[in-house]
């Protein structure tokens, strides 16, 4: 039945080990894959997977909707299976490893959330004095790059990953991480070629 292979694959996702703040329940990356599944638009998800991973998530998205249908014990599997590929995907696009979606609540650093809230209000006023002092003007001119790219159409999936690269190359330099997420094309954290845009752990609800 398609409830046991969605079972079977739920239980296949789990062979990695890093861990981030777009692996946990409230990560905006499970958010958007929400939307998604909400609306029965995947390219609210789409942003956050690079153009080679897009054809895996199409596909259990696909299977996911048609599963839903089944009842509320099939319906909560088809999402888990899909969140879960979503996240796995975009981790892999960044080079990194999948232990499954962390539950709400997990431990997330503050430059992380300061981060998350600069984007949301725009303004970095609170993260700044969270990095050192000689970071914070390339700090703020990541920042500024990023929010010039934020408001694009959610069925423009080219702008959606060129906001979110944006985004990340932000973020990993609030993080003080730029050199230590790099997949193996050699591109940092979410920063790839034009046609493979990797993405972060923001919530697009700020991205339309």
């Amino acid at each position: 039945m398609l409830i046991n292979r969605i079972v079977t694959a739920i239980a296949a996702l789990r062979p990695a080990v890093v861990q981030a703040h777009c692996d946990t329940a409230e990560g905006p990356a499970v958010a958007a894959g929400h939307r998604a599944l909400e609306t029965g638009n995947i390219n609210h998800a789409l942003a956050w997977v690079p153009a080679d991973g897009e054809a895996e998530v199409r596909e259990v998205f696909t299977s996911a909707l048609r599963v839903r249908g089944l009842g509320a014990e099939a319906a909560h599997l088809a999402d888990r299976l899909f969140l879960e590929t979503l996240v796995r995907v975009h981790r892999a696009g960044e080079g990194v490893g999948f232990t499954g979606i962390q539950p709400a609540g997990a431990h997330v650093e503050p430059v992380v959330r300061a981060a998350d809230e600069a984007i949301a209000r725009g303004s970095d006023d609170d993260l700044l004095p969270l990095v050192p002092q000689e970071r914070r003007a390339e700090l703020d001119r990541r920042f500024r790059a990023a929010l010039a790219l934020q408001d694009f159409d959610v069925d423009d999936v080219v702008a959606g990953r060129r906001y979110l690269a944006a985004y990340v190359d932000f973020f990993t330099y609030a993080e003080g991480e730029e050199h230590d997420h790099h997949g193996s094309d050699g591109h940092a954290h979410g920063v790839a070629h034009p046609d493979a845009v990797h993405a972060h752990d923001h919530d697009l609800s700020h991205a339309r």
